[in-house]
């Protein structure tokens, strides 16, 4: 069945995993020594990569949705010749190693994604093939391929049960993404025990709905694993689910295929018994045979020869074609985005406005031509968020050229897509929805921030100013969940001009998620000078309108829909002799990283009566209020009415905030 050779590289992965998960005295070793012989057969026999350059353009993606199984990954890593020493095997889950308990993106060199959160290393993978089929699109010709890869992933139990995994399958099927192929580690072991606790569909069925071609092996069979990894990749219509019917903790006399093996250390004895059954010494620890070594590092060396045959054609791109050339160049350098402050759009000033959706439209499509790489779409929901590309052709089956993405109702589903493509490489993506639906893609937002991927989330209908549709659709609490993620840069634009700008940043922004919060309703648009010019955005916050006679004697801050009514109660106060600053903060993340000075230009200390008002929760403004501010917002649920008297029946209204003015004086 195994030729001796591979046996032992199977083995040695399982020896590696159960050495460290001892060691550490934390881990999961069942998982790897179940897909040893599955990952043995993929790594050494199909998979395209390079770890002399882990970042080379057309390699295979491989993701370990099942990232519990971390040494797995780990051990694939240190055998093929990545910078991932023994040393950093055996202190695996410990400070500082480049070995975590779970695989973190940007941390461990040939690691494609962070891992962990069942299920969504399947649905990213959906968009990394996603992404390999557009950009196949665009620069492959007649003479040569030079996009051409695929996004393989090991998936669990786990992975199958969470419900993102339903949405992204369902959405690969229908876009029949050939080149991505799914080993499924089919143990029938989940913590509790045996997965017919809870798991008893028909995956195979499942798997053939959603339009996947579905193989079936036994995942200790080398010959039929690599007969069904060659059988996924000659269909050239379906993406493919291989079922590897495998034993977690394989070998082991004790603890195979028992729930004992998923989370926790074997243990000394056991692992010494386990080892005499391999064959293996059971005194060594973290061993490694050097043909072991040799025979992953001949598949990495394989890798070597086919970059430096993918660099020829690209040498041969820009003789032939030097246009598709400096195209190619340019989406995966992103120079283009060096030219954003000369093609943003400039909105007059106008009372009535637009609403903040309709002018991101507006700037979706003046930027489209010059970031030709920008894709994206919405959760079954473009009329409404503005976001279609007009023009370009929708991404289908049949159009992988096409860039407005219908993702359908799958939110979660669409925001892991869009953190994958973005992963790829060589495109700008981005999702939108409605802000309330945050709450139904938060996960994926979350291990965007936590990878520092700049993944554009466009987030409309954002507060009770959406009407009648009431308090299911109208978010309250997310503007203050989102600023209170990590690493999540959000921005509530107040007029047409600030969106512009407001794009412009989160196309700019490298190290993580941007999420733009947009109105249903219309707002004015501004008039604009080098005051209060709306690049001010950058700097998170800034003074929209100074007090009448320069000398402030309070201030209102507000963002988005808000801006207005902090405009007009400034108006109505300077009827009745008070003068009072108008701040704009459309980002509470770029303002608090401004430098100190900055900030006390724009709320300076002295300037003690001050007002916020957002239609949303009231949490976390108190920081720039201050003891004696007070915060206008929302802080129950709303109601079912037109947009005007829910802002009245909620008093987040210009006289609210005249009233704390003229009650301080």
């Amino acid at each position: 069945m195994n030729n001796v050779n591979d046996l032992l590289c199977a083995h040695t992965i399982r020896t590696l995993s159960m050495d460290a998960v001892q060691k550490a005295n934390s881990g999961h070793p069942g998982m790897p020594m179940g897909m040893a012989d599955v990952a043995t057969v993929l790594w050494t026999k199909f998979l395209k990569h390079n770890p002399k350059n882990p970042q080379w353009f057309d390699r295979d993606r491989f993701i370990l949705s099942a990232g519990h199984g971390s040494m797995l990954l780990y051990s694939l890593l240190h055998l093929s010749g990545y910078e991932l020493s023994l040393d950093e095997l055996k202190n695996f889950r410990q400070m500082g190693s480049k070995t975590p308990g779970h695989p973190e993106f940007g941390m461990t060199p040939g690691v494609e994604m962070t891992t962990g959160p069942l299920g969504q290393g399947f649905a990213t993978g959906v968009g990394m093939a996603m992404a390999e089929r557009h950009l196949a699109a665009q620069f492959n010709t007649n003479s040569q391929k030079l996009i051409d890869h695929y996004t393989y992933a090991i998936v669990s139990d786990g992975d199958l049960m969470e419900g993102v995994s339903h949405e992204a399958a369902s959405l690969a099927g229908h876009l029949a993404l050939e080149k991505l192929i799914y080993l499924y580690d089919s143990n029938s072991i989940s913590i509790e025990g045996e997965t017919d606790l809870a798991f008893t569909e028909d995956v195979v069925e499942r798997f053939l709905a959603y339009n996947w071609q579905v193989i079936k092996v036994n995942g200790h069979d080398h010959d039929q694993i690599e007969q069904a990894i060659s059988q996924a990749k000659a269909n050239t219509e379906q993406p493919s689910l291989i079922i590897c019917t495998s034993k977690i903790g394989y070998g082991s006399p004790n603890k195979e295929g028992k729930e004992s093996s998923h989370g926790a250390p074997l243990g000394e004895e056991e692992i010494r018994i386990t080892k005499i059954g391999y064959g293996l010494d059971p005194d060594s620890h973290f061993h490694v045979e050097q043909q072991v070594y040799d025979t992953f590092q001949a598949r990495a060396e394989l890798g070597t020869a086919l970059e430096a045959d993918w660099n020829k054609k690209l040498t041969k791109l820009e003789k032939d074609d030097p246009d598709l050339h400096a195209k190619f160049m340019a989406w995966t350098n992103q120079t283009y985005l060096q030219d954003l402050a000369d093609v943003l759009p400039v909105f007059e000033s106008d009372p009535k406005g637009m609403a903040t959706r309709a002018s991101s439209g507006k700037v979706i499509n003046a930027l489209k031509d010059t970031i030709p790489n920008l894709i994206g779409g919405s959760a079954d929901l473009g009329p409404s968020t503005k976001t279609d590309i007009v023009g370009s052709g929708s991404f289908t089956q049949y159009n992988h050229k096409g860039r407005t993405i219908h993702f359908g109702v799958r939110e979660f589903g669409m925001a892991a897509a869009v953190n994958g493509m973005m992963l790829h490489g060589g495109l700008h993506a981005f999702g939108a929805t409605f802000f309330v639906f945050t709450d139904y893609l938060r996960p994926a937002l979350r291990l965007a921030a936590l990878m520092k991927l700049p993944s554009i989330f466009v987030m409309t209908h954002d507060s009770i100013g959406l009407g009648e549709d009431g308090p299911t659709h109208q978010p309250v609490e997310h503007l203050a969940s989102l600023r209170a993620m990590p690493n999540v840069l959000v921005l509530r634009p107040a007029d047409a001009n600030e969106v512009s700008h407001a794009w412009k940043v989160a196309l700019e922004h490298k190290t993580g998620p941007s999420v733009l919060v947009l109105t249903r309703q219309n707002v004015p648009t501004y008039s604009r000078n080098t005051e209060n010019a709306a690049a001010l955005v950058a700097k998170g916050g800034y003074v929209l309108s100074e007090a009448g006679n320069g000398k402030a004697e309070g201030v209102i801050m507000a963002t988005g829909s808000e801006v207005q009514l902090a405009m007009q109660a400034q108006a109505e106060l300077a009827t009745r002799g008070k003068s009072v600053r108008v701040v704009s903060m459309p980002s509470w993340e770029l303002f608090d990283a401004q430098p100190i000075e900055y900030k006390n230009s724009v709320l300076p200390t002295d300037l003690t009566k001050r007002v916020s008002i957002e239609a949303g929760s009231t949490f976390g403004w108190q920081k720039y209020l201050g003891l004696e501010g007070k915060a206008i917002g929302i802080d129950s649920f709303g109601e079912s009415a037109p947009f005007e008297e829910l802002y009245e029946h909620f008093n987040i209204t210009t006289n609210s905030i005249v009233a704390y003015f003229t009650e301080q004086s």
